[in-house]
């Protein structure tokens, strides 16, 4: 079997030989979302998964979201097959990073996998707005949420990963590079969202000697959790929400990130990809999974395409 093949069989649910059955890993940020899904489906492999973010049952981020915890997510990892570990982080605080780490390293001594999707700043957004009109204040902490996060989280936690070989460290975006060249439509929004990128860039040089493996990763059109309350569905409902906004008939479910995770932690070849900005309908044809419902929708070719080039095609065509 190929290690494409043995990744495409993992991520469909089948055990496999490059599973990361026995790693460790950590998603920073897995309240929800995507991160939820990547810890989720980490777990469905077999992998011990410490899961943390700022929500718990005690205690609710400024995202207001009380319905979503890390102790839900560390529950849904166990429940897949893996065990799911829930640890209280602000990844904008050095100490609680530092300790974290610690905890890992005391009580697993290893650390395999590494996501970095630690977020929470759609609430700040300021679409069609100029730079000199913006909030400063949510601006700015927007860069923090999205930018600081990831450096404290890499900081702290790369000594540990190092020190096996073929460690993997995951940069969660939103947007492959390619996409992100067009404009995001605001300033500090494009600027988050683009520094993951150079993130993994970085750090595929810095882990080169260690064997490691970085990359950027971005979902397409996602279905979280909060996308679905905005537009007033569920995810067995979704296709209502088309009539409101046509371009969501290409959403997919934050299933197909997580599954994307898995395969590439699943990949032994997986060094080919470091460095790259990678999504995860291109990792879906590549690997061979789909979407919860069979469906393998590519988000970004559907945009570059239809919504921008004037293809005459439907999103249909693009799943």
């Amino acid at each position: 079997m190929t290690a494409q093949a043995a990744a495409a069989q993992a991520a469909a649910g089948q055990a496999a030989a490059g599973e990361p059955a026995g790693r460790v890993a950590l998603v920073a940020g897995a309240t929800r979302g995507a991160g939820r899904a990547m810890a989720v489906e980490l777990g469905r492999a077999g992998a011990l998964v410490y899961v943390t973010g700022r929500t718990t049952r005690e205690r609710v981020s400024e995202v207001g979201r009380p319905t979503e915890t890390i102790e839900q997510t560390a529950e849904l990892v166990t429940a897949a097959g893996g065990t799911g570990i829930a640890v209280p982080t602000d990844h904008l605080e050095p100490a609680q990073v530092k300790a974290l780490i610690e905890r890992i390293d005391g009580e697993q001594g290893r650390l395999d996998v590494l996501v970095n999707s630690v977020w929470g700043g759609d609430r700040l957004i300021e679409f069609d707005t100029r730079l000199w009109d913006l909030d400063l204040d949510n601006a700015l902490r927007m860069f923090r949420l999205g930018v600081d996060t990831h450096v404290i989280t890499s900081h702290f936690a790369l000594p540990l990963l190092i020190r096996r070989p073929g460690g993997l460290v995951v940069e969660v975006t939103d947007g492959t590079a390619a996409f992100n060249r067009r404009y995001r439509g605001s300033l500090c929004f494009d600027l988050t969202k683009n520094a993951p990128h150079r993130i993994a860039f970085g750090l595929a040089a810095e882990l080169a000697e260690h064997g490691g493996t970085a990359v950027s990763l971005t979902p397409g059109f996602l279905r979280s959790e909060e996308m679905l309350d905005h537009f007033g569905v569920t995810e067995e409902t979704w296709r209502e929400a088309v009539a409101q906004e046509p371009h969501f008939a290409i959403a997919e479910s934050p299933a197909l990130i997580g599954r994307a995770v898995r395969a590439l932690a699943a990949d032994p070849e997986r060094a080919r990809w470091t460095g790259q900005s990678l999504s995860s309908g291109q990792l879906a044809k590549e690997y061979g999974f789909t979407d919860t419902d069979g469906s393998r929708p590519d988000c970004f070719g559907y945009f570059e395409d239809v919504v921008f080039g004037g293809k005459q095609a439907t999103a249909a065509d693009y799943r």
